[in-house]
Protein backbone atom coordinates (compact mmCIF):
# COMPACT_ATOMS: atom_id res chain seq x y z
CA UNK A 1 0.00 0.00 0.00
CA UNK A 2 1.09 3.16 -0.97
CA UNK A 3 2.11 5.73 2.09
CA UNK A 4 -0.85 8.31 2.68
CA UNK A 5 -0.14 11.69 1.45
CA UNK A 6 -1.34 15.00 3.18
CA UNK A 7 -0.82 18.29 1.92
CA UNK A 8 -0.11 20.58 5.19
CA UNK A 9 0.62 23.78 4.25
CA UNK A 10 2.78 25.36 7.33
CA UNK A 11 6.42 24.99 8.75
CA UNK A 12 7.20 21.74 9.91
CA UNK A 13 10.38 20.34 11.41
CA UNK A 14 11.67 16.82 12.12
CA UNK A 15 11.58 15.81 15.41
CA UNK A 16 8.41 18.37 16.27
CA UNK A 17 5.18 17.32 16.21
CA UNK A 18 1.99 18.82 14.09
CA UNK A 19 -1.68 18.74 14.75
CA UNK A 20 -4.57 17.40 12.05
CA UNK A 21 -7.66 18.32 12.46
CA UNK A 22 -10.77 19.57 9.39
CA UNK A 23 -10.76 17.57 6.35
CA UNK A 24 -7.23 16.18 6.87
CA UNK A 25 -8.52 14.38 10.06
CA UNK A 26 -11.80 13.27 7.90
CA UNK A 27 -9.68 11.98 5.35
CA UNK A 28 -6.92 10.09 7.47
CA UNK A 29 -9.50 9.00 10.08
CA UNK A 30 -12.74 8.09 8.29
CA UNK A 31 -11.61 7.33 4.54
CA UNK A 32 -8.24 5.93 4.76
CA UNK A 33 -9.21 4.40 8.31
CA UNK A 34 -5.57 5.01 9.78
CA UNK A 35 -4.93 4.15 13.69
CA UNK A 36 -2.31 5.48 15.71
CA UNK A 37 1.32 4.31 14.60
CA UNK A 38 0.64 4.30 10.84
CA UNK A 39 2.21 6.23 8.84
CA UNK A 40 2.04 9.43 6.73
CA UNK A 41 3.21 11.85 4.23
CA UNK A 42 3.37 15.25 4.82
CA UNK A 43 3.74 18.49 2.26
CA UNK A 44 3.16 21.49 2.03
CA UNK A 45 4.92 22.89 -1.83
CA UNK A 46 7.88 23.76 -0.26
CA UNK A 47 10.72 21.16 -1.72
CA UNK A 48 10.35 18.98 0.97
CA UNK A 49 8.38 16.36 1.90
CA UNK A 50 8.02 14.69 5.83
CA UNK A 51 7.41 11.51 6.66
CA UNK A 52 5.52 11.23 10.14
CA UNK A 53 4.03 8.72 12.27
CA UNK A 54 0.37 9.67 13.97
CA UNK A 55 1.24 9.46 17.65
CA UNK A 56 -2.21 10.29 18.76
CA UNK A 57 -5.94 10.17 17.06
CA UNK A 58 -8.95 11.34 19.12
CA UNK A 59 -12.60 13.15 17.75
CA UNK A 60 -11.03 16.39 17.18
CA UNK A 61 -7.57 15.98 16.36
CA UNK A 62 -4.64 13.55 15.72
CA UNK A 63 -0.76 14.65 16.75
CA UNK A 64 1.49 14.07 13.73
CA UNK A 65 5.51 13.68 14.56
CA UNK A 66 7.43 14.26 11.90
CA UNK A 67 10.40 11.75 11.76
CA UNK A 68 12.19 12.41 8.81
CA UNK A 69 12.62 15.41 6.10
CA UNK A 70 13.65 14.74 2.52
CA UNK A 71 14.48 17.35 -0.51
CA UNK A 72 12.10 16.54 -2.94
CA UNK A 73 13.68 16.90 -6.62
CA UNK A 74 10.95 18.63 -8.61
CA UNK A 75 11.44 18.30 -12.66
CA UNK A 76 11.95 21.60 -13.65
CA UNK A 77 13.54 20.94 -17.34
CA UNK A 78 10.34 22.57 -18.58
CA UNK A 79 7.75 25.77 -17.21
CA UNK A 80 4.24 25.44 -18.31
CA UNK A 81 1.27 27.56 -18.34
CA UNK A 82 -1.79 26.98 -19.68
CA UNK A 83 -4.16 30.05 -20.19
CA UNK A 84 -7.71 28.20 -20.68
CA UNK A 85 -11.05 30.02 -22.08
CA UNK A 86 -13.82 28.81 -19.55
CA UNK A 87 -15.31 26.18 -21.12
CA UNK A 88 -19.31 24.82 -19.71
CA UNK A 89 -20.63 22.88 -16.74
CA UNK A 90 -17.79 21.01 -14.57
CA UNK A 91 -15.17 20.69 -17.79
CA UNK A 92 -12.66 23.09 -15.91
CA UNK A 93 -12.70 20.85 -13.15
CA UNK A 94 -11.35 17.68 -15.26
CA UNK A 95 -9.04 20.02 -17.00
CA UNK A 96 -7.60 21.42 -13.56
CA UNK A 97 -7.02 17.90 -12.01
CA UNK A 98 -5.64 16.08 -15.21
CA UNK A 99 -3.08 19.08 -15.86
CA UNK A 100 -1.70 18.77 -12.45
CA UNK A 101 -1.04 15.54 -13.05
CA UNK A 102 0.84 16.43 -16.14
CA UNK A 103 2.80 19.04 -14.54
CA UNK A 104 1.46 22.21 -15.15
CA UNK A 105 2.98 25.09 -13.42
CA UNK A 106 -0.02 27.72 -13.82
CA UNK A 107 -3.71 27.69 -15.25
CA UNK A 108 -5.08 31.08 -16.01
CA UNK A 109 -8.84 30.82 -16.38
CA UNK A 110 -10.23 33.58 -18.83
CA UNK A 111 -13.34 34.73 -20.56
CA UNK A 112 -13.04 34.82 -24.37
CA UNK A 113 -15.68 36.69 -26.79
CA UNK A 114 -17.28 32.81 -27.51
CA UNK A 115 -17.06 31.55 -23.59
CA UNK A 116 -20.86 30.68 -22.44
CA UNK A 117 -20.18 30.61 -18.86
CA UNK A 118 -19.09 34.04 -17.41
CA UNK A 119 -18.25 34.17 -13.94
CA UNK A 120 -18.71 37.41 -12.27
CA UNK A 121 -19.67 38.92 -8.58
CA UNK A 122 -19.27 36.52 -5.26
CA UNK A 123 -19.38 33.31 -7.58
CA UNK A 124 -15.48 34.13 -8.74
CA UNK A 125 -14.08 33.39 -5.43
CA UNK A 126 -15.90 30.39 -4.87
CA UNK A 127 -14.68 28.23 -8.37
CA UNK A 128 -11.12 29.98 -7.37
CA UNK A 129 -11.33 28.03 -4.42
CA UNK A 130 -12.95 25.20 -5.65
CA UNK A 131 -10.22 25.19 -8.49
CA UNK A 132 -7.02 25.25 -6.16
CA UNK A 133 -8.54 22.80 -3.64
CA UNK A 134 -9.02 20.03 -6.53
CA UNK A 135 -5.64 21.08 -7.76
CA UNK A 136 -4.06 20.40 -4.14
CA UNK A 137 -6.05 17.08 -4.42
CA UNK A 138 -4.51 16.13 -7.98
CA UNK A 139 -0.87 17.16 -6.95
CA UNK A 140 -1.26 14.88 -3.40
CA UNK A 141 -2.71 11.58 -5.15
CA UNK A 142 0.24 11.91 -8.48
CA UNK A 143 3.12 12.55 -5.79
CA UNK A 144 3.95 15.97 -6.61
CA UNK A 145 5.54 18.04 -3.99
CA UNK A 146 4.33 21.61 -5.83
CA UNK A 147 1.16 23.17 -6.66
CA UNK A 148 0.45 24.70 -9.48
CA UNK A 149 -0.36 28.58 -9.55
CA UNK A 150 -4.73 29.00 -9.93
CA UNK A 151 -5.44 32.40 -10.92
CA UNK A 152 -8.03 35.13 -10.97
CA UNK A 153 -10.39 34.76 -13.72
CA UNK A 154 -8.66 37.18 -16.67
CA UNK A 155 -9.82 38.83 -20.11
CA UNK A 156 -8.25 37.83 -23.54
CA UNK A 157 -6.38 40.85 -23.76
CA UNK A 158 -4.94 40.39 -20.01
CA UNK A 159 -3.57 37.01 -21.07
CA UNK A 160 -1.69 38.28 -23.74
CA UNK A 161 0.39 40.46 -21.36
CA UNK A 162 1.21 37.95 -19.35
CA UNK A 163 4.10 36.01 -21.30
CA UNK A 164 8.03 37.08 -20.54
CA UNK A 165 10.12 37.48 -23.33
CA UNK A 166 11.87 33.98 -23.34
CA UNK A 167 8.78 32.67 -23.56
CA UNK A 168 7.27 30.27 -26.14
CA UNK A 169 3.62 31.75 -27.18
CA UNK A 170 1.11 29.34 -28.29
CA UNK A 171 -2.70 29.64 -29.32
CA UNK A 172 -4.47 26.90 -30.02
CA UNK A 173 -6.99 27.28 -33.14
CA UNK A 174 -8.68 24.87 -35.29
CA UNK A 175 -8.95 26.91 -38.48
CA UNK A 176 -5.19 27.11 -38.46
CA UNK A 177 -4.26 24.68 -41.51
CA UNK A 178 -0.60 25.73 -42.13
CA UNK A 179 1.25 24.84 -38.68
CA UNK A 180 1.07 22.30 -36.34
CA UNK A 181 2.55 21.78 -33.10
CA UNK A 182 5.49 19.30 -34.05
CA UNK A 183 6.67 21.72 -36.45
CA UNK A 184 7.09 24.80 -34.45
CA UNK A 185 8.13 22.53 -31.10
CA UNK A 186 11.10 21.24 -33.65
CA UNK A 187 11.60 24.38 -35.33
CA UNK A 188 14.67 25.68 -34.96
CA UNK A 189 13.93 28.73 -33.88
CA UNK A 190 12.75 27.03 -30.64
CA UNK A 191 13.78 23.96 -29.96
CA UNK A 192 15.61 25.07 -27.12
CA UNK A 193 13.23 26.84 -25.57
CA UNK A 194 11.43 25.57 -22.31
CA UNK A 195 9.31 27.81 -21.19
CA UNK A 196 5.62 27.75 -22.37
CA UNK A 197 2.39 29.51 -22.40
CA UNK A 198 -0.49 27.90 -24.07
CA UNK A 199 -3.66 29.29 -25.10
CA UNK A 200 -7.17 26.83 -25.87
CA UNK A 201 -10.32 27.98 -26.45
CA UNK A 202 -13.75 27.61 -25.66
CA UNK A 203 -15.99 25.10 -26.90
CA UNK A 204 -16.65 27.66 -29.85
CA UNK A 205 -13.13 28.64 -30.55
CA UNK A 206 -11.60 31.75 -30.76
CA UNK A 207 -13.04 34.44 -33.46
CA UNK A 208 -10.29 35.34 -36.30
CA UNK A 209 -10.06 38.39 -34.31
CA UNK A 210 -8.76 36.86 -31.27
CA UNK A 211 -6.20 35.32 -33.02
CA UNK A 212 -4.85 38.17 -35.25
CA UNK A 213 -4.90 40.24 -32.26
CA UNK A 214 -2.96 37.45 -30.37
CA UNK A 215 -0.40 37.01 -32.90
CA UNK A 216 0.58 40.67 -33.15
CA UNK A 217 1.61 39.95 -29.58
CA UNK A 218 4.05 37.50 -30.40
CA UNK A 219 1.55 34.72 -30.76
CA UNK A 220 2.14 31.73 -32.93
CA UNK A 221 -1.28 30.13 -34.46
CA UNK A 222 -0.96 25.88 -34.54
CA UNK A 223 -3.19 23.03 -34.93
CA UNK A 224 -3.47 19.82 -33.37
CA UNK A 225 -4.21 18.26 -36.37
CA UNK A 226 -6.77 17.71 -38.66
CA UNK A 227 -9.88 16.22 -35.99
CA UNK A 228 -11.69 18.65 -34.18
CA UNK A 229 -11.18 17.91 -30.41
CA UNK A 230 -13.58 18.21 -27.26
CA UNK A 231 -12.02 21.39 -25.30
CA UNK A 232 -11.22 19.32 -22.04
CA UNK A 233 -9.29 16.63 -24.69
CA UNK A 234 -7.26 19.68 -26.62
CA UNK A 235 -5.74 20.68 -23.12
CA UNK A 236 -4.67 17.72 -22.15
CA UNK A 237 -3.42 16.87 -26.00
CA UNK A 238 -1.07 20.04 -25.64
CA UNK A 239 0.16 19.11 -22.15
CA UNK A 240 1.33 16.00 -22.86
CA UNK A 241 2.77 16.97 -26.26
CA UNK A 242 4.56 19.58 -24.69
CA UNK A 243 6.32 17.21 -21.84
CA UNK A 244 6.96 14.11 -23.95
CA UNK A 245 9.10 16.79 -27.20
CA UNK A 246 10.40 18.09 -24.46
CA UNK A 247 11.79 14.73 -22.53
CA UNK A 248 10.40 15.44 -19.44
CA UNK A 249 8.24 12.29 -19.50
CA UNK A 250 11.16 10.06 -19.60
CA UNK A 251 12.77 12.00 -16.34
CA UNK A 252 13.18 9.30 -13.60
CA UNK A 253 10.89 11.86 -11.43
CA UNK A 254 7.73 11.58 -13.52
CA UNK A 255 5.77 8.71 -12.71
CA UNK A 256 4.59 7.33 -15.25
CA UNK A 257 1.25 5.30 -13.76
CA UNK A 258 0.08 8.61 -12.75
CA UNK A 259 -0.33 8.82 -16.64
CA UNK A 260 -2.58 5.79 -16.89
CA UNK A 261 -6.18 5.62 -17.98
CA UNK A 262 -8.30 4.73 -14.60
Amino acid sequence: MTTPRIYLPQKMEEGKTVELGGENLHYIKTVLRLKRGNSLILFGGTGFEYEAVIRDITTGSATIEITKKKEVQVDGSIKITLAQALPKGSKMDFIIQKATELGVDRVIPFNSSRSIPKLTGSKIPLKISRWQKIAIEASRKCGREDIPEITDIATFDEILQHPKEDTLKIIFWEEESGTGIKEILRDKKYKEMTDFFVVVGPEGGFSREEIETASRAGFLPASLGRLVLKVETAALAILSILQYERGALGNENIKIENLKIK
